[in-house]
């Protein structure tokens, strides 16, 4: 595995420490005057930090799995306890992908306006989707360390 793992695992520390940040700060700031002062400026820079972390942990985990003969297996009948729960892990990557984007576009789309109610609601959801699958996936990660 070499470098790679290490370069995931300062990723996955980037990656779901920031998203542990976000939620404290999310439950602290009730005054919205509070919240339109900070996530401003803020949120552009996490959101760029956190597209770098997220870009390099898809990146390191291919890798890794690609080193160590995986991907074929993954997408073949074989079925054992560490193929999937690498499936199930990677399965929930792809949502977590998808709900990222989802509320960057949302986040950077109204970066300077006001959020329409749908939005604010995508918004609101994706954040704590991405949040919770965060600690799934984690759980997946440990999981697969103790087989391994």
């Amino acid at each position: 595995m070499g470098w790679a793992i290490h370069l995931h695992l300062v990723a996955a520390i980037a990656w779901i420490g920031g998203a542990f940040f976000m939620f404290i700060l999310g439950i602290s700031l009730r005054n919205k005057e509070d919240q339109d002062a900070v996530y401003p400026r803020i949120g552009p820079i996490y959101g760029w930090f956190e597209t770098g972390a997220l870009m390099i942990l898809i990146f390191s985990g291919y890798i890794m799995i690609r080193n160590n003969g995986l991907l074929d297996i993954l997408f073949s009948n074989i079925s054992n306890e560490v193929i999937d729960a690498l499936r199930i892990k990677l399965q929930i990557v792809v949502v977590i992908f998808v709900l990222t984007v989802v509320h960057m576009v949302i986040s950077f789309k109204t970066l300077h306006k006001k959020k329409s109610p749908t939005q604010r609601l995508f918004s609101k959801v994706s954040s704590m989707g991405i949040f919770l699958l965060n600690l799934v996936v984690l759980h997946y990660a440990m999981v697969l360390r103790d087989i391994l």
